[in-house]
């Protein structure tokens, strides 16, 4: 995966808003209390982040706004897909798991493509929380921010959400599935 500056046009720009927008009229127990033009404001006050919005919503991520601190005005939006974005899928957990396979090798990695689209992976806390406000992954997987201890010992960590509750899973890093993607956030 090579990094890839994409310029957004002013009518993609104008259609990601409206389609944000749309969402987040539809979902507003997901930011009870809070206004559309709140949002808006911050989008063109922080503009450059609107490149990692477009990015999450073309690999199907569906963002919509899940937090607001009113003291820092920061936004927080999340894929809020009903499965693991499939745009995201088949991924190995990071470059050096990629490195490490020496046969099928995934498109890429996780950590690498969360990086170039700007936004960070969910960790357990955040995935956890998340399915309180509502039900995904039932059907898919989703790659979890893995700690080190973890990590230096080969594995990632997944989640899904299965039987009313969350498991957590771990593969070997250089794993990869067509049912295992990744969820970001990306605070503007």
């Amino acid at each position: 995966m090579t990094p890839e500056k994409i310029t957004l046009t002013s009518e993609q720009k104008n259609e990601l808003l409206e389609k944000l927008q749309r969402r987040f009229e539809a979902n507003k127990t997901l930011h009870a209390g809070l206004d559309w033009n709140t949002v808006v404001t911050r989008l063109h006050a922080f503009e450059d982040k609107l490149t990692s919005l477009f990015q999450m919503e073309v690999t199907g991520g569906e963002p919509d706004v899940i937090a607001y601190d009113a003291l820092t005005h920061e936004i927080t939006f999340c894929d809020c897909a009903a499965e693991s974005p499939i745009g995201r899928r088949s991924l190995c957990y990071d470059q050096q798991a990629w490195d490490k396979r020496k046969e099928n090798k995934p498109s890429g990695n996780v950590i690498t493509m969360a990086a170039q689209m700007g936004i960070t992976l969910m960790d357990e806390t955040q995935y956890r929380s998340l399915q309180g406000i509502f039900a995904f992954d039932q059907k898919t997987q989703s790659w979890i921010l893995t700690p080190d201890s973890v990590r230096r010992q080969g594995g990632a960590l997944f989640c899904e959400y299965r039987y009313g509750l969350v498991f957590v899973g771990h593969n070997g890093a250089d794993s990869y599935y067509g049912v295992r993607g990744f969820r970001g956030l990306l605070k503007v």
